[in-house]
């Protein structure tokens, strides 16, 4: 039985969020091998207006959009607070990039870089979210010890 989310009753289309991530992988990937601090700026706006609720904004939400719509998906629904904490965490580890290029360490950059390329291909690939399992860790946590 999978988890279930005992804060939000949203629902998100796994089918969206996965295509997202290889949107997400595609740029880190580019990122790690060119260093191009522009990467890591995108991979940051991309994060910050999905984080706002504003996907009208985000290009890759744009382009899962019409590739869900163009191959006739259907919606596979998944609760949306895990994903949204693994947003959180997309959005924190891009903000990190871009400081860290900023700030001239590259090669710390390019470690961060690598993990955020292995989580979106986690979850792009075998449809395995670090950020939701360590939600869910989060959430059981929090029931063990606020009883």
């Amino acid at each position: 039985m999978a988890p279930s989310c005992p804060i939000s009753t949203k629902r998100v289309d796994a089918n969206m969020v996965r295509i997202i991530s290889s949107q997400v992988a595609l740029i880190t990937l580019a990122l790690v091998i060119t260093g191009n601090a522009f990467l890591a700026l995108l991979l940051l706006f991309d994060f910050t207006v999905r984080m706002s609720r504003r996907p009208d904004l985000s290009l890759f939400h744009l382009v899962a959009k019409e590739m869900v719509s163009r191959c006739k998906l259907t919606p596979k629904l998944c609760d949306e607070s895990p994903k949204r904490f693994a947003l959180g965490m997309g959005f924190f580890t891009s903000f990190l990039l871009v400081v860290l290029y900023l700030t001239g360490f590259y090669s710390i950059a390019s470690a961060v870089a690598v993990l955020l390329l292995i989580a979106a291909l986690l979850e792009t690939v075998f449809d395995f979210c670090i950020g939701c399992k360590l939600y869910y860790a989060i959430q059981l946590i929090k029931g063990i010890y606020h009883k």
